[in-house]
């Protein structure tokens, strides 16, 4: 680790070379940690929490540190290893911390406790609701530039561009399969273990995730709660709707690069560039 050179950063932070970021408040809570959740009003306090055994260069800058304890020292030195000691019991996913295992949990279970008081929609984590308020204002200030859509959030418009690249930059490293959302490989891990503890009541089939039990489900009911808004279709499926809509939008967001034409569905764009081979 390289010296620590120090600088004022207004509000009272203080930026510390690369071993911490800048954290702007008023109340003397001047460091934080760039690896976890780590916060200190002492800069002794981020030094210690930083530094490794035997790090002399540490320890003639900072002389106090040299009386921190050792084993403190050791593990937060352990945990900043990317050691991911708590591991999913349902998927080869781990890690770091016990909460983020909680957290991930919930994708198993499909236990959602944060509920918009506007409409029907639950959420895992209260970031995801935190976003979702903002659909209801109407606001859509984040345009795309190579089509007519727009979006509330920055991370929906980056979504939404890897459809006209077709970029699937999220890779499974347990298979071939890519994608173009980290949400989505999220979905495909369970595929991999063998644990399908949500078995269908009507049938054998048995299922990783409640969120595949419950769309199985309605191949039973005949449910079909995703209605067109121009005709009288209906679908089992929020993806055959969205396919469904792209006839009466006439969208095509999968352009070929080697040609003028332009598809409403990725497989047409893939079939399509075979005939550049």
């Amino acid at each position: 680790m390289g010296p620590i050179q120090s600088s004022s950063q207004g509000d009272g932070a203080v930026l510390f070379g690369k071993t911490s970021s800048p954290l702007k408040v008023t109340k003397g809570i001047l460091f934080r940690c760039c690896f976890c959740t780590y916060v200190t009003r002492y800069q002794q306090g981020i030094v210690s929490h930083l530094v490794t055994p035997g790090d002399e260069q540490f320890k003639s800058q900072f002389p106090s540190v040299s009386s921190c304890s050792r084993s403190t020292v050791s593990s937060n030195t352990q945990k900043h290893e990317s050691d991911k000691l708590f591991k999913c019991k349902l998927c080869p996913l781990a890690f770091a911390h016990n909460f983020r295992l909680t957290s991930h949990n919930q994708t198993h279970t499909g236990e959602k406790p944060y509920r918009c008081k506007l409409c029907p929609k639950a959420f895992a984590r209260k970031s995801h609701l935190r976003d979702h308020d903002q659909t209801h204002t109407g606001e859509k200030p984040f345009k795309c530039k190579l089509c007519l859509k727009a979006f509330a959030r920055a991370s929906d418009l980056r979504k939404h561009y890897q459809t006209h690249t077709g970029e699937k930059p999220f890779e499974c490293k347990l298979c071939p399969e890519t994608f173009t959302q980290t949400s989505g490989l999220k979905r495909h891990m369970p595929t991999h273990t063998c644990a399908k503890p949500f078995k269908c009541k009507l049938c054998p089939q048995a299922f990783a995730r409640t969120s595949d039990l419950r769309k199985h489900n309605r191949t039973h009911s005949g449910d079909k709660p995703f209605k067109c808004q121009f005709c009288p279709k209906a679908f089992a499926h929020s993806g055959d709707l969205r396919k469904h809509n792209k006839m009466h939008t006439g969208e095509k967001p999968f352009k070929c690069k080697l040609c003028l034409k332009a598809f409403a569905w990725n497989s047409n764009l893939k079939r399509h560039n075979q005939i550049h081979l």
